[in-house]
């Protein structure tokens, strides 16, 4: 994997000399155990949303070209569930830390979702897109999503009837990589709230950061696959982990 030069330099670093010149301290990554109890469906977990649907009809660039009415449902349906819900205390504390840790801090989300931003949090890294956006696959523009979206709507940038969710779907690259990858090569601590650690590449973040010399913590409902990655690890609800972890945080600084 190439560097920048900025993160040679910064690797050749002490963590304390690392957060001394502002670097990120700690890199979040969070997936849909984060929201689950909020009363969105989980990714893989049995019962969750994703299990009731065949993947390939409505998250690939295939089936959206197959049947793109059936995919703007889905997304439709989703995107409602998501305006009902409300954010829980596990959101909450994760707002509190980067309202205090600033840019010491990258809260990185597979969630599609917008509950952490409606706690509080900002500048949070959705590396799957988000429900509450949409895209032009003609033209690349992005523009706040309606609630319910069709296929026949126009793109107010060129006109044209390409609108599609602006989700990462499976065969497309995530977003906002090069930043993400650049954060975990600095970082003094890598923690994974609420995900299964078995969908790339956010499955090797934990590797990349252990690699820079990172704490990595794992906290989820239940012991993922990749667990013997973490040094630290907590099973529970994530609004009893969560909490309990961010106050610890910042107990110490």
């Amino acid at each position: 994997m190439r560097h920048s030069g900025y993160v040679i330099e910064a690797l050749q670093l002490p963590l304390k000399e690392r957060a001394a010149k502002g670097m990120t301290r700690i890199v979040v990554l969070s997936g849909a155990g984060l929201s689950a109890e909020s009363g969105l469906g989980t990714f893989r977990d049995k019962g969750g949303v994703w299990t009731q649907y065949d993947l390939a009809e409505v998250a690939t660039p295939e089936g959206f070209a197959a049947d793109p009415a059936k995919v703007m449902a889905f997304y439709n349906a989703r995107r409602a569930n998501m305006v009902e819900a409300t954010p829980n205390v596990a959101h909450q504390a994760l707002a509190r830390l980067k309202q205090t840790w600033q840019d010491d801090v990258l809260i990185v989300t597979q969630n599609i979702d917008d509950l952490l931003e409606r706690a509080g949090t900002h500048d949070v890294v959705h590396m799957h897109g988000e429900l509450s956006q949409a895209l032009c696959a003609r033209c690349g523009h992005r523009w706040t999503a309606p609630l319910v979206m069709d296929v026949r709507d126009q793109c107010p940038s060129c006109g044209a009837m390409a609108t599609r969710p602006d989700v990462v779907w499976f065969g497309e690259i995530p977003y906002h990589m090069e930043r993400i990858i650049a954060a975990l090569q600095v970082c003094e601590t890598f923690v994974s709230i609420g995900t299964s650690g078995t969908v790339y590449p956010a499955a090797g973040f934990v590797a990349e950061a252990k690699e820079a010399g990172a704490r990595t913590i794992e906290l989820n409902l239940e012991v993922t696959q990749p667990g013997h990655m973490f040094e630290d690890q907590v099973q529970g609800p994530a609004t009893q982990i969560v909490p309990k972890w961010v106050e610890d945080v910042l107990s110490q600084t």
